[in-house]
């Protein structure tokens, strides 16, 4: 490398040590070892240069999950922002450094089923009570590389994450919307019967402990059936999707996570109103559409409003059906004066569900059937998040009028 011109040596110094580190790539390492006996997981984070993170500063909540905490370096336990919670801060010793510590891993809702659950032959559970979250203070220029390691107990056969498999149960931990990599998503491990297939870009896999009862093949048949309707209003390829299930000690219903589905596995896959839980939740993962400022009847109206619209797109709803629907998302929000909230409810939902209905029908006749809701969905779903002005200001964008649907009080 030639200079133009001399430059003086602390200079030159700054210039070379800031070379050295730009880009520097640093492995982080999760161990997680299952232990069935004690209801608990052992979690080791292993950073194979410690002095490139000069902090990492955990919430761990207020359950009290995470307990027997050891770190080379500086571990510091300090209360939290509210009530009951604490936070965990780990400055890692040079070198190579460690922090360890477990976590319970069944959660009851209440007195009531479990929401995630370790028996003596498998465990599902939440990559992100595995590791809490995290604000990470790093070195400029580092760029760490996460990966996933599972210590699985005798006879548990296998795991599964939502995550690229790089190995015997490893995986390939990585967020670019996150500068704190961790393992997020719905996980299984145990004596586990799976389906797999691959839709679009995307290898798809359905999972549940043998004996729980799960429909793998009507799962993975009702996702090809809506796949295609699913890609033109939502353009994303996640490279996996897992979709886990159990049966009657967990808690009914189903959640999204990241590129995962919860689905309790006796439920129906379309229920007697018309509607499909699985198409809901695989709109939340692939839609992401997260409402701010009271703005949540955005997010759980569209992913309900498509759960009902890609089935009905792809052949399965008849109209006397989708007007029977209708009618009941009608009768069950007859009382909603207000979508806006911190919380929406199942009515606030349904009258959603009403008003973007309404709302497609006036972008559709504004552009002369060039555009729809669905232009609406694409953009919002590249935003982090989207408040009720945000929702029709894009809306004005698709169709170049101010829309008298979205004037409705219920946005006030």
């Amino acid at each position: 490398m030639s200079l133009p011109c001399k430059l003086p040596l602390f200079l030159l110094l700054m210039v070379f040590s800031g070379l050295g580190w730009a880009g520097k790539k640093v492995d982080l390492d999760y161990r997680i070892r299952l232990l069935p006996q004690s209801d608990q997981a052992e979690v080791r984070l292993t950073l194979a240069q410690g002095s490139a993170v000069r902090s990492l500063d955990f919430d761990l909540g207020t359950q009290g999950y995470y307990s027997d905490f050891q770190a080379d370096g500086q571990w510091q336990l300090s209360p939290g922002l509210t009530t009951d919670s604490r936070r965990g801060l780990w400055r890692p010793a040079p070198g190579k450094a460690s922090l360890s510590y477990r976590v319970s891993l069944s959660h009851p809702r209440g007195n009531g089923p479990f929401v995630t659950r370790m028996t003596p032959n498998w465990a599902l559970l939440r990559g992100e009570d595995l590791v809490p979250p995290a604000h990470l203070d790093q070195q400029d220029g580092t760029d760490l590389v996460s990966r996933l390691a599972f210590e699985l107990p005798d006879g548990w056969k296998s795991v599964e994450t939502a995550w690229p498999r790089i190995g015997k149960n490893r995986f390939r931990i990585d967020n670019v919307s996150r500068l704190f990599d961790r393992p997020v998503g719905w996980m299984l491990a145990g004596d586990l019967g799976s389906r797999r297939t691959r839709l679009g870009e995307t290898d798809v896999t359905v999972a549940a402990p043998r004996g729980e009862h799960m429909r793998r093949m009507e799962v993975l048949t009702l996702l090809t059936f809506v796949w295609p309707r699913l890609q033109e209003v939502f353009p994303r390829n996640p490279g996996k999707l897992l979709v886990v299930g159990a049966g009657e000690s967990m808690v009914r219903g189903s959640q999204a996570a990241r590129d995962s589905i919860y689905l309790h596995s006796t439920g129906p896959l379309i229920g007697e109103s018309g509607e499909s839980a699985l198409v809901r939740e695989l709109v939340h993962v692939f839609g992401r559409i997260n409402g701010s400022h009271r703005s949540d009847w955005i997010g759980e109206g569209l992913a309900r409003y498509y759960a009902i619209e890609l089935v009905r797109r792809a052949g399965g709803m008849s109209e006397e059906r989708y007007q029977a629907l209708q009618a009941r998302l009608t009768r069950d929000s007859r009382k909603v004066t207000t979508l806006r909230g911190e919380q929406v409810s199942g009515a606030t939902v349904a009258r959603a569900v009403l008003l973007l209905q309404e709302l497609d029908r006036e972008i559709r006749q504004q552009t002369d059937g060039k555009r729809s809701l669905d232009d609406v969905s694409r953009a919002a779903m590249r935003l982090d998040t989207v408040s009720t002005q945000a929702f029709i200001q894009l809306c004005e964008s698709v169709t170049g009028e101010s829309s008298t649907v979205l004037a409705s009080g219920l946005l006030k």
